[in-house]
């Protein structure tokens, strides 16, 4: 699929950027891989790991600047859309900047990638854009809509969209886990509300959808992956079992379990054996059998969250996981 293609990962230095360039660069024989951010010290530290290899390229920018993007994107045949802002309480205090670069970045870069001739394109999404209760996830839903439309916006042009959604990556830096490890020699961890769930999943699954997202597309697909879901004392007992819990109260704008596919979505998903596909509603297309292919409809009013999910993580697993990836969680 991506032998001899030329693919660019807008937000490329953070954590999924950082799976999926040497996993793409292990599998796949790519033309030429382009980081495209706007942190010139990341890019700095990220270049490092690659040194001489003529394959990794890197683009400062920012998804605000359409003219950059727009000269970053010649030549492009894939892009991975992964540049956000993601931090839920920034969010919430600085509304306008996140709309600047969530909303707004994400009508530069379908713009740009149309105007270029990009292929395909498939954009990251998040749980919190599934009935959202938060400036976040109010603009990655505008996002991946804005996405899902790109598809009748390209008009005559071949450029096709699509958008994947997951949850809480385990370990990758500001979530729940690393947190957790920095405080638990203090012996004491806060805990939003006792009943709070959470989705799990590793960066490489996140980066095996993407992968098949860009395999299975024909235009406007949002694809969501099964993964497991956790209580969050459970990973505090998991992190720290000796720990006390503090409870907190649940933060400006978090939700207290996590969905992905909502009751309104549910008329138009289908399912599969290690995913599930919400199809468009527009121009007819959550019809279009080369859209289905062989999934199976969802029930009317069916919903995929973190406290009814039928798939559970258990404690002994996810230490597991922490002790083979400590040396890197919280890193990226």
């Amino acid at each position: 699929m991506f032998n001899d293609k030329s693919i660019l990962i807008t937000g490329g230095t953070g954590s999924f950027g950082h799976t999926f360039v040497p996993l793409t660069l292990a599998r796949f024989k790519p033309k030429k891989l382009i980081i495209f951010s706007r942190d010139e010290m990341k890019q700095w530290e990220m270049a490092k790991i690659y040194g001489d290899d003529p394959r990794v390229r890197f683009f400062i920018g920012d998804v605000r600047d359409k003219g950059r993007l727009h000269r970053a994107l010649g030549g492009i045949d894939y892009v991975v859309h992964a540049a956000a802002t993601k931090i839920v309480p920034t969010a919430e205090y600085n509304p306008f900047e996140c709309v600047k670069t969530n909303i707004n970045g994400a009508m530069n870069l379908i713009d740009a990638c149309i105007d270029q001739g990009v292929k395909r394109v498939v954009a990251l999404s998040t749980d919190k854009a599934s009935s959202p209760a938060n400036l976040y996830g109010a603009t990655k839903l505008a996002s991946d809509k804005l996405f899902v439309a790109g598809n009748s916006y390209a008009g005559g042009h071949e450029t096709r969209f699509a958008v994947v959604r997951y949850g809480n990556v385990m370990g990758s830096r500001g979530s729940v886990i690393p947190f957790f490890m920095s405080l638990e020699k203090a012996g004491k961890l806060p805990i939003t509300d006792p009943r709070m769930t959470r989705f799990m999943i590793t960066l490489d699954q996140g980066v095996k959808l993407v992968w098949h997202a860009f395999q299975d597309m024909v235009g406007g697909e949002i694809y969501v992956k099964k993964i497991p879901s956790m209580n969050i004392t459970d990973i505090a007992k998991a992190v720290a079992p000796d720990a006390q819990h503090e409870i907190i109260g649940i933060r400006p704008g978090e939700k207290l379990h996590e969905q992905m596919i909502s009751p309104e979505d549910s008329y138009h998903t289908y399912e599969y054996p290690e995913h599930f596909k919400i199809l468009p509603a527009i121009h007819q297309w959550s019809a279009d059998v080369n859209r289905i292919k062989d999934g199976c409809k969802v029930p009317e009013g069916f919903t995929y969250a973190s406290d009814t999910n039928t798939e559970w993580m258990n404690i002994e697993t996810l230490q597991q996981w922490i002790e083979a990836h400590r040396l890197k969680i919280g890193a990226i």
